[in-house]
């Protein structure tokens, strides 16, 4: 194993680190054990060592998306109901 000589600082969100520590403690690793994993599968793949793209939607989803945005921005008026059951009478009859 190489002597570790060299000293890597990076700056993140306090809840991110806190989640992160968590999750790899529950893995039996530190977070800096980690970014090491990362950074040797890195070197060993030549690249990122997992897919990086873009999310593709299918038009259904995107108009979803869209109007969850349009509901929130107030250009669409958001439903309400008083129960359940008016809920999914409506759905059913769409």
């Amino acid at each position: 194993m190489a002597i570790k000589t060299e000293n890597f600082n990076m700056r993140m969100e306090k809840q991110k680190k806190s989640d992160l520590e968590t999750l790899y403690g529950s893995l039996g690793m530190s977070l800096s054990e980690a970014v090491n994993i990362f950074f040797s599968q890195s070197l060993l793949v030549g690249g990122l060592p997992f897919e990086v793209r873009l999310p593709q939607y299918n038009a259904e989803t995107l108009a979803a998306m869209q109007e969850a945005k349009d509901i929130a921005a107030g250009a669409i008026p958001s439903r309400t109901y008083s129960s359940a059951d008016e809920l999914f009478k409506e759905l059913d009859n769409e």
